[in-house]
């Protein structure tokens, strides 16, 4: 009994030791963990029918299927640039779909400005400005004011105008929406060269720049993830999304000296002019060819 009851303690003590470095092993593998418990990266499961107006994504290619999946992951799990996209989108959409649709556009092409600004009036190194990008020269063929002063590229209909009939002119000369898009990143003619050298006329079959080639597939990942973004995990009340504000058109075609008192006349101020009226550049508006201009102003002043 002795005996029986030495080695009872001894296999107690041994299983207590093992349990013991049980529980050490699973707690050192808990804390190597650098993020909560619930915290998960899952890979996205690509879906089978992404089109970029009306135009299918050849998935079945390997190299357009992972372009697609880098684009998919990077702007679902980079979170906060998502969220801020729907919210702007809900914001500006409103204004750039009914112009796109006026034009014979296809509605995905408001992809594009997100693509190319984030829906902000920001500057690229090579000077292009806007929503939509546009550089200077092709503002300036297009029709835009382009100068010190004013700077129509920052004007959201009227530079969506110049996108609508720089695209147009692009699906005339490549025959396809795809090439189209392509070339307003690209080109035309930087299109047009690399088709004629490669012996190619499909967007996907082309060897492009780095910057180029992800373009469709950034479009196309952003229309799926803007158009469906409980499905990416993004969650939102209607009371998150940024609205514009109710507006009214004055008219003017005078010099304004003090874009500040002027501002301060109509019971608002220099800021809030600004805000709803980017292309004004200066604190003043040199108007000595007596041009007609539509300024924005907050309807509940």
């Amino acid at each position: 009994m002795k005996i029986l009851g030495l080695v009872a303690v001894i296999m107690i003590s041994s299983l207590l030791i093992f349990a013991t470095k049980t529980t050490n092993s699973n707690t050192t593998a808990v804390s190597d963990k650098n993020t909560s418990e619930s915290y998960q990266i899952r890979a996205l499961k690509i879906p089978t029918n992404l089109n970029f107006a009306g135009e299918a994504v050849p998935l079945e290619k390997e190299d357009i299927r992972e372009r697609v999946d880098k684009e998919l992951l990077v702007n679902t799990y980079w979170q906060s640039n998502g969220l801020l996209l729907i919210k702007r989108a809900h914001k500006y959409f409103p204004i750039i779909e009914p112009i796109l649709e006026k034009n014979g556009i296809p509605n995905d092409f408001k992809y594009l400005a997100v693509i190319e600004s984030g829906l902000q009036n920001v500057t690229s190194p090579a000077g292009a400005r806007g929503f939509w990008q546009i550089m200077e020269a092709t503002g300036k063929e297009n029709g835009l004011e382009i100068n010190d002063n004013v700077d129509e590229r920052y004007h959201l209909e009227k530079a969506t105008q110049v996108a609508c009939d720089y695209l147009k002119a692009s699906k005339e000369r490549f025959g396809n929406w795809t090439l189209a898009a392509a070339a307003y990143n690209a080109g035309n003619y930087g299109i047009s060269s690399k088709i004629e050298t490669q012996i190619v006329s499909n967007y996907y079959d082309l060897l492009l720049a780095d910057e180029t080639e992800r373009y469709i597939p950034r479009m196309v990942a952003l229309k799926e993830i803007l158009s469906n973004p409980e499905k990416y995990g993004f969650i939102f009340d209607d009371e998150d999304l940024y609205k514009l504000e109710e507006i009214r058109i004055i008219e003017i075609d005078t010099e304004i000296a003090d874009i500040a008192q002027f501002s301060k006349d109509l019971g608002i101020n220099y800021k809030v002019l600004k805000l709803h009226n980017p292309w004004l550049r200066e604190n003043k508006l040199n108007n000595k060819s007596r041009k007609m201009y539509q300024l924005k102003i907050p309807t509940e002043i």
